[in-house]
């Protein structure tokens, strides 16, 4: 059963969730193993959860949580993990070295290197997944191709080029169109292809890329030192992130599950239009959306994370433009002594929305928000287009 409510900036569905049997691939040792990985890297750091106290107890909530990933490996955006571990994961497979021995460290031998240097990887991308792509192809001695939809400023393509070993094009098509060219010049140039949403037949290396996410949900749980979320609010672009963070929460804590928010611009909700469509499937949007949130200006579900990205959340919503610049701007200048949070578009709409929950009585009952509530929020990236940034922090 569906509850739906509307107003001129959110939509929202509420459901009942079901939980498929099989919630793998991604575990907890899925979480671990890339974590591992990632920890052999020189550039690893673990990146902050931001308390939000001041907010909290204005808001009359136990705790809100970012975990803040403006700052991982230098990127300004979470990708870099997805990147790194699926490049890691091919390039073992490749070269055939055990994945559960391997580390970074490996890659250090000087007849590995050779190798890599041999190796080319394509990607489509709207900005941050193609500059972590970038980044790992440096990390491994590899080259790659990244190609961007129309409409990307030029400032996430030349960031994608000083991230690593990437040259990055703008193309005069939409994103799911881009990622159909870029699977087209690997099958011409035979360069592989390492992209972050899936379909029948390429579902290996998109698993591989959201098991390499889990390292996010890994930390944060260490860090909160027992503390478990009764809320959690995941942006949602092809939803690969969403999708496997959303099946690592429900596998982690069967016995105390959160409810689970996924989030998507109105202009490209395909998530949010294929659950308002009750048939199971996933369904793509037509046409070019535009929305600011260009990390989450996509068309179509992910193949591989579609069964628990449509059965396990308890809500779906669908926000305008406003609602993540409300967000930048309440992180650029928030309550009291809580911290600044630099986030960028995509990376702010869960706590814009969020701050619109907590300010209607109406929003707060649908999703059960009371004073013992403990909130989790992911901010997926920082000022990637430092330009719109500033003109929204600055409006």
């Amino acid at each position: 059963m569906m509850t739906a409510y509307t107003d001129s900036s959110i939509q929202i569905i509420k459901q009942t969730p079901s939980f498929p049997s099989n919630l793998e691939p991604f575990t907890q040792a899925a979480a671990r193993e890339a974590l591992r990985f990632h920890r052999s890297i020189p550039e690893y750091r673990e990146t902050d959860l931001v308390s939000l106290p001041n907010t909290a107890m204005i808001h009359h909530v136990g705790g809100i949580f970012v975990k803040d990933e403006s700052t991982r490996f230098g990127l300004k955006a979470f990708k870099g993990l997805g990147g790194s571990y699926s490049m890691f994961r091919i390039l073992c497979e490749k070269l055939s070295l055990d994945h559960r021995t391997a580390d970074y460290n490996t890659f250090l031998n000087e007849d590995i290197r050779s190798q890599c240097q041999k190796i080319e990887f394509v990607t489509a991308t709207d900005g941050n997944h193609g500059k972590g792509v970038s980044w790992a192809a440096k990390l491994f001695g590899c080259r790659a191709h990244v190609l961007m939809p129309k409409g990307t400023v030029e400032a996430r393509r030349s960031a994608i080029e000083e991230a690593g070993a990437a040259e990055a094009e703008i193309s005069d098509l939409n994103y799911d169109q881009t990622v159909q060219l870029a699977a087209a010049l690997a099958e011409k140039n035979g360069w592989i292809l390492i992209q972050d949403t899936a379909w029948d037949g390429y579902e290996t290396i998109p698993t591989w890329i959201i098991q390499g996410y889990l390292t996010m949900l890994e930390e944060t749980f260490e860090q909160m030192s027992g503390l478990i979320p009764t809320h959690v609010f995941l942006q949602a672009g092809v939803g690969a992130m969403a999708g496997g963070l959303t099946a690592y929460l429900m596998n982690r804590f069967q016995e105390n599950r959160p409810a689970v928010a996924i989030v998507e611009p109105k202009a490209a909700d395909c998530v949010f239009q294929s659950v308002s469509a009750g048939d199971g499937n996933a369904h793509s949007l037509i046409g070019d959306p535009v929305t600011i949130m260009a990390g989450l200006n996509c068309g179509t579900p992910c193949k591989v994370v579609w069964p628990f990205l449509r059965g396990c959340p308890t809500f779906f919503c669908a926000c305008d433009d406003t609602v993540t610049e409300s967000g930048m701007r309440a992180y650029a200048h928030p309550a009291g002594n809580d911290p600044v949070v630099v986030s960028g578009e995509s990376g702010a709409v869960t706590y814009g929305l969020l701050l619109e929950i907590l300010s209607s009585d109406e929003l707060r009952n649908l999703f059960e928000i009371c004073s013992d509530s403990v909130i989790l929020l992911v901010n997926t990236e920082g000022a990637t287009d430092p330009i719109g940034y500033k003109r929204v922090i600055q409006g």
